[in-house]
């Protein structure tokens, strides 16, 4: 598990970097303006709509579809998909039209600050992007399904077609018809399934045209699913409550918040999403056997693995949120108060990083074990502890205030989940997590003091970004050193790996 997280976590990496690409040629053509704000909303809208569905497909259909083929073969498993594919097909043609009719009423739901000439643009962009859902289905189901072929390269792959269409579009849109915003990015997301197509192929899957809603494999499906999607959407109420704040909190608040919040998602896609990729097939399988052991050594490790790479990170974040923002944001129309904004931001989503991941791997515990009622719950929890921070932060924080709550209530829902996960499969392995953590922990605290120091000692000489980049190499250097002696075994068999793959590639 760890190689293949490893290895998906590289080719996170380079996508993950031509996303940055994507956002900072954003942020260097419209800056945190009316236009950046329209167009990140109508993204927002039919994602937030859809991924009430998207998340629940993957979740519950993984486990499924690895049962269905168990007991009756590959055959049962294609008309089993097909017909899964078709009935979510249908629902996103229901929500499609719901959304085309009421567009305005909901896009002023997203961003009630808006008004005249923003909300008219984001009306439309958002009449472009709500046929993105018909990819956005097809996406999520066949990814799951190549996930359970053992294809976790394909589905990591797909956010470079897409990135490099939204960066075309962007510089096309930045001569004049702000339009191609939205259409560039709807061919992008159409291009992340051209990609998954052959390869869907060569599984020898076979595609039937027919629906059976009375199919008991599909309503346990469903069953399964009704509680993600209602946690999803939980997670998708604070996305609208966090945007609607920042509308009527400052012009570009959204952009400030979304760039941050992007910082933030490169993480958790780069770590957290890789090793959740190798990892839910795998307690999907244990939990279909009723290897509860098997669940616990994965869950460990991966705990442990996101600890690894996440704290340092958060330290860093935190120590040079100013510097973050104005080396990969501050040029062309992002000016000096989009840095500050933005960094404001950053440094309070900063906090919450190591939440946010370790929640996703409790939650996937939980799904694989088909418990989808405890996320939805603590999800519920997570809404209301956000939204009463919400109000009261940002009239004391503005935009930060926003990003504080959000990481707030995940800490504390991820410490909820610690718990009840435990309940419910025993010890896992807690005393050898925690002992992992507190020496972690001390090695990004060092690290991240030996980088400050760095920094303010080159910036008498040097610029502020070169000074910046030198104290990053300062603290990676000093960190892995310090990790080196630490001797914590899951990190010990990565630099292991690691070693090796550079031993042989010297020879």
């Amino acid at each position: 598990m760890k190689k293949t997280a490893l290895l998906i976590m590289i080719i996170t990496l380079f996508s993950k970097i031509i996303g940055f690409g994507r956002d900072i040629v954003l942020s260097y053509y419209f800056g945190a303006s009316s236009i950046s704000d329209a167009y990140l909303i109508s993204l927002t809208v039919p994602s937030v709509i859809f991924g009430l569905i998207g998340v629940g497909i993957v979740t519950a259909y993984i486990p499924m579809q690895s049962r269905v083929i168990d007991e009756s073969g590959e055959t049962a498993g294609s008309q089993f998909t097909s017909n899964f594919i078709n009935i979510i097909l249908i629902m996103t043609t229901i929500i499609l039209i719901i959304g085309m009719i009421f567009t305005e009423p909901i896009v002023k739901m997203f961003a009630i600050g808006f008004t005249d000439e923003t909300l008219s643009l984001t009306i439309g962009f958002t009449k472009i992007s709500l046929f993105g859902m018909y990819f956005t289905a097809l996406i999520s189901i066949f990814g799951g399904f190549l996930q359970i072929k053992k294809n976790y390269i394909v589905p990591a792959l797909v956010g470079i077609p897409f990135n490099t269409i939204v960066i075309f579009s962007t510089l096309m849109a930045s001569k004049g018809n702000s339009n191609i915003l939205a259409l560039g990015t709807l061919i992008a997301t159409a291009s992340q399934l051209l990609l998954m197509l052959p390869f869907i192929k060569k599984t020898k899957f076979k595609y039937f045209l027919f629906v059976n809603i009375k199919d008991s494999r599909i309503i346990k499906t469903i069953y399964i699913a009704a509680p993600v999607i209602i946690g999803t959407s939980v997670n998708q109420i604070n996305i609208l409550v966090d945007r609607t704040i920042a509308s009527s909190l400052a012009i570009g608040g959204i952009s400030a918040l979304n760039y941050a919040s992007r910082l933030n998602n490169f993480i958790q896609g780069l770590f957290v999403t890789s090793i959740i990729t190798a990892m839910y097939p795998m307690i999907s399988s244990y939990a279909s056997k009723q290897n509860f052991d098997g669940i616990k050594r994965v869950l460990g490790e991966s705990i442990n693995i996101i600890t690894f790479f996440v704290l340092p990170i958060t330290i860093g974040a935190m120590n040079f949120n100013n510097q973050v923002i104005n080396f990969l944001f501050g040029r062309g129309a992002f000016d000096e108060r989009a840095i500050q904004m933005t960094s404001i931001a950053l440094f309070y989503y900063a906090i919450g990083m190591i939440g946010f991941g370790l929640r996703e791997v409790l939650s996937r515990g939980f799904y694989s074990l088909q418990d989808t009622k405890t996320p939805m719950i603590n999800s519920a929890i997570g809404m209301l502890l956000n939204i009463v921070l919400n109000i009261i932060l940002s009239q004391l924080l503005g935009i930060g205030g926003l990003a504080l709550a959000t990481s707030i209530s995940a800490i504390f829902t991820t410490m909820l989940l610690f718990i009840s996960l435990r309940k419910k499969i025993g010890p896992f392995g807690m005393k050898q997590i925690s002992i992992s953590f507190l020496k972690i922990l001390f090695a990004s605290l060092v690290m991240g003091g030996l980088s400050k120091l760095s920094f303010n000692y080159l910036t008498a000489s040097l610029s502020q970004n070169l000074s910046f980049l030198l104290a990053i190499c300062v603290g990676v250097i000093s960190y892995f050193v310090i990790i080196y002696f630490m001797k914590i075994e899951d990190i010990d068999i990565i630099v292991k790996a690691i070693k090796k793959k550079f031993e042989i590639g010297t020879i």
